[in-house]
């Protein structure tokens, strides 16, 4: 393993990722199509020194997967004078729902009502107070894994039994939600540099309307709320790119769900298709950045 690029190059962009995915070899061919050089730097090999060389790259797209690893990555790479999208400080708000929601919530954004018991006993006095129906959700997670919902105590009970049973400490949090009574579907909203690229409803029969679990995407008419909340939120958590879920309550009114550090865009591309090139979208922000 080297502490270097496999192909190090001065001012060269590098696109942090242990995972090449639909989306990743997307971002490669935009690069490509500009002819800008760039490197993929693999986390699965990449070490640092305390301490050491500043790095070959002046600038890093970070599409790392693993939350754990995306965050220090970012890290390591700004202490040796590397700027990283998203920073590590976004990586870090946007991984962890409690603290999206509290930035959410200093912000001055609507969210559905939420709490965090420090113990599973907690969990159930807080659900007790927001009421039921609600979910519980891990603090770290996407694709809906692991969300639950709660119908009653009964049930809620049953969940913390287990939860309580859980190795570490951070599993035996809980994150609380209640259930917003809402159309089948969610809305997807892209934003990239504060721009909102647009917007998709995610449908489908499961009341998680995630792709990853089936949900089909369909272009939604961008309305000035939808912009004004999606380019808040993204900001709030300080996103430069950014995957903003919103939902719509039985009254019409727009909640902010979760803000995606690492956004996922091949439903999104294709619902779209021929209106807007994600990829292209963020390669031309990386590329301002650059040149700043």
């Amino acid at each position: 393993m080297s502490a270097t690029p496999t192909h190090p190059g001065d001012g060269r962009i590098g696109v942090l990722a242990s995972r090449i995915g639909a989306d990743e070899k997307r971002l490669f061919d935009a690069l490509g199509r500009r002819n800008i050089p760039f490197d993929h730097i693999d986390t699965r090999q990449q070490w640092f020194l305390a301490g050491g060389p500043g790095r070959s790259w002046n600038f890093v797209l970070n599409r790392e997967i693993g939350q754990v690893r995306a965050a220090y990555a970012a890290r390591c790479l700004a202490s040796t004078g590397v700027e990283v999208v998203n920073n590590a400080d976004a990586t870090e708000v946007c991984g962890d729902k409690w603290r999206t929601t509290m930035a959410l919530q200093a912000a001055g954004i609507a969210t559905p009502r939420t709490a965090l018991g420090l113990t599973p006993q907690a969990a159930l006095a807080a659900l007790d107070s927001i009421g039921y129906p609600a979910v519980v959700k891990p603090l770290v997670g996407s694709w809906g894994r692991l969300v639950v919902r709660l119908f009653d105590r009964a049930s809620a009970e049953g969940v913390f039994e287990y939860v309580a049973a859980l190795p570490g400490p951070q599993a035996h949090l809980g994150y609380v939600q209640e259930l917003i009574d809402k159309p089948s579907r969610d809305i997807r909203v892209i934003v990239v540099g504060g721009d909102l690229l647009g917007a998709v409803y995610r449908a489908g029969e499961l009341w998680r309307t995630n792709v990853a679990l089936g949900a089909r995407t369909q272009p939604c008419e961008v309305t000035p709320e939808i912009t004004k909340l999606s380019i808040d939120a993204a900001a709030a958590v300080g996103a430069d790119i950014a995957g903003v879920d919103l939902i719509e309550d039985h009254d019409g009114r727009l909640l902010v769900l979760e803000v995606n550090h690492r956004v996922e865009f091949t439903g999104f591309q294709a619902a779209l298709a021929g209106r807007v090139d994600v990829a292209d979208r963020i390669v031309e922000y990386l590329v301002e950045r650059t040149q700043r």
